[in-house]
């Protein structure tokens, strides 16, 4: 989770950073600027962190040592030295992410820059306890294996993406039921530690997302946003001055939740109304193996006479209810992603717009609605950022003006 102040905020937080005893500070300060811009000279490096042209220096030697950052190729003005910028060395720490889904799994390695090294996915009925374990543990190793031998010791940790209260959504009955209900009991860290000695973290699957997106995505473009994450069902986050708001349980940002009418008047939630599991029903009324929704590589090409008014629905949806973020919070902008096809995204991000027009704006400022761009990894790939930020990054970003 990274924030983003101004100057004069960073360099009061930075008084006296200079002593030994919080060098720990000052190097997640310098690594958490150079994620956020990707590359930096040590003189630019000072200047957006307030420390001095030496303490910077020390520390990037050291940063260096350890294999953290790297010397990128000289930059050369019209005078003086060329410029060398500093980067973070993509081999400097990895990350394990898993994703849980309704459908589907997926298990990533990220390295420090928020590539993905290597991907396994599956698919299941439901999200049984052991068949998600025995996923991960069986998959850990050839995923680990994908890196050389001597960087495997760099791997900091595995975060897990899961759904909030996991083990209340799904229609088992009889031992099955009380098998999925466990859930609620287990102890993630617990379970991992039986067959791996790495920290576990876990975070709330749409919140995961909506930090890959700030990370690695479009976030960065905005200060303030409301991201949709449309997955077997929609979730989402909250993001405010460039960071992502967690809230006082860790649960801001729960989207899906929000209340919709449907056409009866009934109440509903957007859960209800804007979420792919919808879709599979329109596949399994058709006769259809709505499966094919969740395999890789997606291709949904053979499957619009179904996805058309989905999409239809599920913009119709979505523009009101980012309208009514709107009106708690003047947010810049609305972000829609999803485990879906770019093409369907794309489309879905046209209709939101075009339905928001006719939409009731009294009192309001219209949000730029914008599609975000990690797509169906997000989740899988926020969760695997999380080991990374928690032991390397500031949560405060470090980030100042423009280079």
């Amino acid at each position: 989770m990274v924030q983003f102040m101004d100057g004069d905020s960073i360099r009061e937080q930075s008084a006296g950073v200079n002593q030994r005893g919080i060098r720990d500070h000052n190097e997640r300060l310098i690594l958490t600027v150079l994620q956020r811009y990707r590359a930096a000279p040590a003189a630019d490096l000072a200047r957006r962190t307030g420390l001095s042209k030496p303490t910077v220096s020390t520390i990037l030697r050291n940063l260096e040592e350890d294999g953290l950052v790297r010397r990128g190729d000289p930059v050369r003005g019209k005078v003086g030295k060329p410029s060398i910028p500093i980067e973070l060395d993509p081999d400097g720490t990895f990350s394990i992410g898993l994703k849980i889904g309704r459908r589907s799994a997926d298990l990533l390695l990220l390295d420090f820059t928020g590539k993905v090294r290597g991907e396994l996915h599956t698919t299941y009925e439901y999200p049984m306890p052991d068949a998600v374990f025995g996923f991960l543990k069986s998959s850990l190793e050839p995923l680990l294996n994908s890196i050389p031998a001597n960087l495997r010791n760099r791997v900091c940790g595995i975060g897990i993406g899961t759904p909030f209260e996991l083990w209340k959504w799904h229609d088992l009955v009889g031992l099955a039921a009380k098998k999925f209900r466990s859930w609620k009991d287990i102890n993630f860290a617990e379970v991992v530690a039986e067959f791996s000695d790495l920290p576990v973290l876990v975070v709330n699957d749409s919140t995961g997302a909506c930090h890959a997106e700030q990370l690695y995505g479009r976030g960065r473009e905005f200060r303030d946003y409301a991201y949709f994450f449309i997955g077997s069902f929609v979730g989402g986050g909250v993001v405010l001055n460039g960071t992502v708001f967690q809230g006082n349980q860790g649960n801001a940002g729960a989207l899906g939740a929000m209340r919709s009418t449907g056409p009866l008047g009934e109440a509903q939630q957007l859960i209800d109304v804007a979420s792919i599991h919808l879709l599979e029903t329109r596949l399994t009324n058709a006769g259809m193996d709505p499966s094919v929704l969740w395999q890789q590589p997606q291709d949904w090409s053979g499957l619009s006479r179904h996805v058309e008014p989905w999409i239809g629905q599920t913009a119709q949806e979505l523009a009101k209810a980012s309208l009514s973020i709107c009106s708690v919070i003047d947010f810049e902008a609305v972000l829609i992603d999803g485990a879906f096809p770019a093409e369907v995204r794309d489309e879905l991000v046209e209709r939101t717009r075009r339905y928001l027009v006719n939409q009731d704006k009294r009192g309001l400022i219209e949000p730029k609605i914008e599609a975000g761009n990690v797509g169906y990894n997000a989740r899988a790939i926020g969760a695997a950022s999380s080991p990374i930020f928690s032991q390397f990054l500031l949560n405060t970003n470090a980030g100042l003006s423009a280079i």
